[in-house]
């Protein structure tokens, strides 16, 4: 019996099965869902079978998820699909570095293949740190920042952590993986690349940790139930236009070698979010940015669906 792990509004963790809720409290299972990742690989069998009992079950009303839980720690691996950073380039100037700028388009594009070629057979990602701050639910609205002019949408397959890694191969890696989320990592698109730092590289606090930057959820879906990873479907749509509608499998630098190198730099601990990186239809790659009033929606094959109404920062 397939399950996802959810966080019901009210309080009190939860499991979405198929079309029906069950709160888990009135079961006597009282944990929040951090401390159910703490205890994974115990508490994993024993959701399995209050799912398999349908015991409690209600319909489900996706309004009443909120975010599964904060994450002590979230990683993102930046342009880790071939097709969207060279979409970005392309599409904003503000995301090209000074090589980029004084040459012709086909110029442009033929550097920008060359690079995402070269990283693509490169043995480490390139990855960078998220605030929890930024962490809402799928329902909740993404607050535009007044000092924030191209607010760009990145929906992304999220990787939670369900067991301690610290220096644990690529072979290792999936066995430290509790499951699947939808996770969608707003950017600030014209804060990424300072003109006044010169060399020192990407600005990545003022780019993506402003709050509500991060939507997550509606639920984890545990890895056991993801036949392949590798071939799900990323789409997403603002105010009903479809922007994003890729796969997974054009992810150049996989799951494993992310977790392989992050956990050879930090240590990886349960409940931490890997955003894996996002696929081509950013509104960079068409010069649209989020607006007041517009609605995001988002969704990964099974693992539910993501709608953020954008508001304007008070």
């Amino acid at each position: 019996m397939s399950f996802g792990l959810a966080t019901l509004r009210d309080g009190g963790a939860a499991l979405v099965v198929g079309d029906r809720v069950i709160a888990l409290a009135p079961l006597g299972e009282g944990r929040e869902v951090l401390a159910l990742l703490d205890d994974w690989d115990a508490a994993f069998p024993k959701l399995e079978a209050l799912a398999a009992t349908g015991e409690g079950a209600t319909v489900l009303d996706e309004t009443a998820l909120a975010a599964p839980y904060i994450p002590r720690q979230i990683f993102c691996t930046g342009a880790n699909y071939r097709k969207h950073v060279i979409g970005l380039i392309m599409g904003d100037p503000s995301m090209r570095t000074p090589g980029d700028e004084d040459i012709s388009d086909e110029e442009r594009r033929a550097r920008a293949e060359k690079v995402m070629d070269e990283r693509a057979r490169a043995t480490d990602p390139y990855c960078f740190i998220k605030l929890p701050s930024c962490v809402v639910g799928p329902n909740d609205a993404v607050v535009l920042p007044r000092n924030v002019v191209k607010p760009d949408w990145e929906l992304e397959l999220g990787v939670v952590i369900g067991r301690r890694a610290h220096h644990v191969s690529p072979d290792e890696a999936m066995d430290h993986v509790a499951g699947f989320a939808v996770v969608n990592d707003v950017t600030a698109r014209e804060h990424i690349f300072r003109r006044d730092a010169g060399g020192l590289g990407a600005d990545w606090l003022s780019g993506k940790c402003f709050p509500t930057f991060l939507p997550f959820g509606p639920m984890i879906v545990p890895r056991q139930f993801v036949a392949d990873p590798y071939d799900l479907t990323i789409r997403l749509a603002v105010n009903g236009k479809v922007y994003q509608d890729e796969s997974t499998r054009d992810m150049m630098i996989g799951i494993e070698r992310q977790i392989a190198y992050l956990s050879d730099r930090v240590e990886l601990m349960p409940g931490d979010v890997i955003c894996t990186g996002s696929p081509y239809g950013n509104g960079s790659a068409f010069g649209v940015f989020l607006q007041p009033g517009d609605v995001m929606e988002g969704s990964i094959t099974g693992l539910g669906m993501q709608r953020n109404p954008c508001v304007a920062e008070a």
